[in-house]
């Protein structure tokens, strides 16, 4: 088993992918917009390209599962991500001169992008849900989740310090520095985690062919259940990214200072959720019992948000955004410690797989999500007049997707009602 600072070099993995993804999402993109005066619709079509690609997760569980070991995948995983993060750099350059060329070549970069965080984001979270004790895995998630973060901000900091002033040499630069970094941080951490003699038992091996994998897989009632879960959470929680910050400036004529400001405090909620799971999750209820509170926290965060509006400046805005942050961190740290522990549930070998499928379910989601918030509340302002009242309406539409995130956490693994089970099984034998 893998002790806590085993679980420590692990998380370095997380927060290289976060460096590499973040340079791409943040920089690269900003640079795009406004240096090059491209249409925020390219980078924001590259990033749910990167999304899309990332359906392939099952299929590369399947593969770790049927190989017995992680670190090949890890390893290889990080290794495409940084070739990715390199051509996205150069891609950028290129477009000034050669558009057509710089596009299509951004576009290769971004499915390399996907690709490699999908490999090697699965196998690490399968590595953790099989070497990794059943009472560490709750802390677990939310150190490897935190160390993710890390990479963010220590990437955005240093990076913007030596691309000032900005040039495409510069990017270039500075994108391979950190993804060079990146995958050797990787390979540094993941050796020797993982033992040669550790393989999948022959009795427990993947045998049948993907597709029938991946329906065994299906028809576990609990795997199941927990990727309609992963769906709609994870719908909920990104489709309130893309307009906090607009809410803040539209309804409350907050300064884009004022509202980066609040968004920092909604970051520093999610880390104070995500710490209060990994103390508190193991003496003081049980992960569902987390993951519920959670759901449900964050949806009274955003009814409080959604009839801010309506009272004016005197709401307590900060507050509120950090009790959104609080709630939206102990519901995720409470759901990934439970990604990891349901894992290893079910037919054995079978690990990678399972999370292959649970991360291809939010992928989507994140995909979907950001252009779901944002497009309902361009809606919702077109046929309200009031701006409070037009945010308000989105808010309790995301506010209801957590109270449904809720109450699916909850029905996780209870058996199916006696009448379900045997209208099942007559559809079954119907069919």
């Amino acid at each position: 088993m893998i002790g806590w600072l085993g679980i420590l070099r692990l998380g370095l993995v997380q927060t290289s992918l976060g460096a590499v993804v973040v340079l791409t999402t943040s920089a690269i993109n900003r640079v795009m917009v406004v240096e090059l005066g491209l249409p925020a619709t390219i980078p924001g079509l590259l990033v749910a390209l990167h999304y899309a690609v990332q359906l392939m997760r099952p299929a590369m569980g399947y593969g770790s599962d049927a190989g017995g070991r992680r670190t090949p995948w890890i390893i290889g995983g990080v290794g495409v991500l940084a070739l990715g993060g390199i051509g996205a750099a150069l891609a950028t350059g290129l477009m000034a001169e050669w558009r057509v060329a710089g596009l299509a070549l951004a576009a290769a970069s971004f499915v390399m992008i996907g690709l490699g965080v999908g490999a090697a984001g699965t196998s690490l979270l399968a590595l953790l849900a099989t070497r990794v004790a059943p009472a560490r895995r709750a802390p677990a998630a939310t150190i490897v989740w935190l160390m993710m973060i890390f990479g963010f901000i220590v990437t955005t900091a240093v990076a913007g310090r030596f691309l000032d002033p900005f040039s495409p040499a510069r990017l270039l630069a500075v994108a391979a520095v950190v993804s060079g970094l990146a995958l050797l941080v990787t390979v540094l951490a993941v050796w020797g985690m993982e033992p040669k003699a550790l393989r999948t038992e022959p009795d427990t091996a993947p045998r049948a062919g993907f597709r029938a994998a991946l329906a065994e897989i299906w028809d576990e009632r609990q795997a199941r259940q927990f990727t309609v879960f992963v769906f709609v959470s994870m719908l909920a929680y990104s489709a309130q990214d893309l307009i906090l910050e607009p809410f803040g400036g539209v309804v409350f004529g907050l300064s884009l200072g004022e509202t980066t400001k609040l968004a920092s405090l909604q970051h520093g909620g999610v880390f104070g959720g995500m710490i209060l799971v990994a103390v508190l999750g193991g003496r003081f209820g049980s992960l569902k019992g987390w993951t519920v509170a959670g759901c449900a926290a964050s949806a009274v965060a955003l009814f409080g948000l959604a009839g801010a509006g309506a009272v004016g400046p005197g709401w307590p805005l900060g507050a509120s955004y950090v009790a959104l942050g609080v709630a939206n961190g102990a519901f995720a740290a409470a759901a990934i410690a439970t990604m990891m522990q349901l894992a290893g549930q079910g037919r054995g070998g079978r690990e990678g797989m399972r999370m292959g499928l649970w991360g291809a379910a939010q992928a989507i989601a994140f995909g979907l999500g950001g252009l779901a918030g944002a497009g309902a509340s361009d809606l919702a302002r077109s046929l309200i007049a009031s701006a409070p009242i037009a945010y308000g309406t989105v808010f309790c539409g995301e506010a209801a997707l957590f109270l449904v995130s809720g109450v699916l956490a909850a029905r996780i693994g209870r058996a199916a009602a006696p009448g379900l089970r045997l209208g099942g099984l007559a559809a079954s034998r119907n069919g």
